[in-house]
């Protein structure tokens, strides 16, 4: 019987994808909050083909009759959010073969079915920059990730750029975390930096190389994939994500990008209030972590809840991320909470959880606002997404619905218990088999 109805909850999800698709669907009477304009108060959002057709109210939005009616009434609608640092999908980067590692690929090394996707799913993400870890001055190159249902293979959930290439940045470190003092690995802080502006300067060379080759295949420079990788960098094609903490570390970040001209986000960046004009005067944006952090680093240990207000204060753009497992993903939201306790507007926290991250992540074209054209990415919310007492009722990726609370399984994922992180159950298992001697 237990079979039959997972079958059949299958069955309904499928024929609503696919009629989300096809059939424009307007989801009405919820207040929606579309981050780029003031909230809207029994609203409407249509959606059609994956894409946002229309925003506004019964005045402003015309309703045919081909469309689906979805009533919402006091539930809350917003943008599905960015998490612009995450560790979920079991990735790995680096190895300890050496300190500067360019040419790794998180995309060789993500388990596209790991339950920890289903979790951020739970917790209202839709997009992600996936991230190699920290303990290199440069671990690899990140994945910016759509959290699409059904993914068999990471190129399932790949974002790709008008020319068709997957998108993603690449992770640079420095600090304690980098600083080893042995294999090749630096022992200080200055020898962090010496290395990383040791690699910058080959990849110059390298470039001057290829482009007085000017395509002559006899005279290119033999290739070499770590310096493909930061030329990448040099040409601002691939964007610099940068874990530093203290605030001596983060000036020597924009000391390197003012060296070496390359665009970079900031992140965690635990003194940030320290040195916040700084940062907004090198128009460098700030990704910030708050919850369930320091974490047991020392050079965490001035961290406040006031950096989003210091950085807001100072002009800067400000995101949020989740660092996930620092952070679970599914407590994302709580971020923007804190941070408005301790002095950061609304506006500005709910941007940076949604629209700041975009544009850090070179999507503010796609995503992270509900306006027309745009991804039909959007969460509802059971109340306001600044309350402990609000849930994450339903996740919706490009028009799909990837996340219900009200489906059994989906609700395990969000609460926790007895097969939530095993990554059987959450993709196959339909809650009819024995797991441990319990149905």
């Amino acid at each position: 019987m237990k079979r039959i109805f997972c079958s059949f909850i299958v069955l309904i999800s499928l024929g609503f994808s696919i009629c989300g698709q096809q059939q424009p669907v307007a989801f009405l009477n919820a207040r929606i909050i579309p981050i780029v304009g003031p909230p809207i108060e029994q609203g409407i959002l249509l959606i059609q083909n994956g894409r946002i057709v229309a925003v506004g109210d019964a005045r402003t939005v015309r309703l045919t009759a081909d469309v689906r009616i979805v009533d919402l009434s006091g539930k809350v609608i917003m943008p599905g959010l960015v998490d612009t640092h995450s560790h979920i999908g079991e990735g790995s980067g680096a190895d300890g073969s050496g300190p500067i590692q360019p040419d790794v690929r998180l995309l060789d090394g993500l388990n596209p079915r790991a339950s920890s996707l289903q979790r951020a799913q739970a917790g209202g993400i839709t997009t992600v920059n996936v991230m190699p870890g920290s303990g290199h001055l440069d671990s690899g190159q990140t994945l910016y990730l759509k959290l699409r249902d059904g993914a068999v293979k990471v190129e399932d959930l790949l974002i790709y750029d008008k020319n068709g290439k997957y998108m993603g940045g690449i992770k640079f470190a420095n600090g304690t975390n980098s600083m080893r003092g042995a294999g090749g690995f630096p022992g200080t802080r200055a020898k962090s930096a010496a290395l990383v502006r040791e690699q910058f300067v080959k990849a110059q060379e390298y470039k001057k190389k290829v482009l007085a080759a000017n395509g002559d295949a006899a005279k290119m420079p033999p290739r070499d994939l770590a310096m493909e990788a930061l030329v990448e960098v040099l040409d601002g094609r691939r964007m610099v994500h940068f874990h530093t903490h203290r605030h001596d570390d983060i000036l020597t970040v924009l000391r390197l990008k003012q060296e070496f001209g390359f665009r970079v986000v900031l992140h965690h960046v635990s003194e940030a209030w320290k040195v916040a004009d700084e940062i907004a005067k090198a128009k460098v944006p700030a990704s910030i972590i708050l919850l369930d952090a320091p974490g047991g680093k020392l050079e965490t240990v001035d961290l406040k809840w006031e950096n989003g207000a210091a950085l807001e204060k100072a002009g800067a753009l400000v995101g949020f991320h989740t660092d996930d497992y620092i952070t679970d993903s599914r407590l994302f939201l709580r971020e923007a909470a804190f941070a408005v306790r301790a002095g950061m507007s609304r506006d500005k926290a709910l941007y940076g959880m949604t629209m700041a991250g975009a544009t850090m992540l070179d999507l503010a074209d796609r995503v992270g606002s509900l306006e027309p054209g745009k991804d039909a990415d959007f969460i509802v919310l059971s109340g306001d997404p600044l309350s402990v007492y609000t849930h994450v009722e339903q996740t919706w990726v490009e028009g799909k619905n990837v996340f219900d609370r009200s489906n059994p399984l989906d609700y395990l994922t969000a609460v926790g218990g007895f097969g939530a992180t095993t990554d059987k159950l959450i993709h196959i298992d339909c809650f009819d088999d024995d797991f441990g001697g319990q149905k």
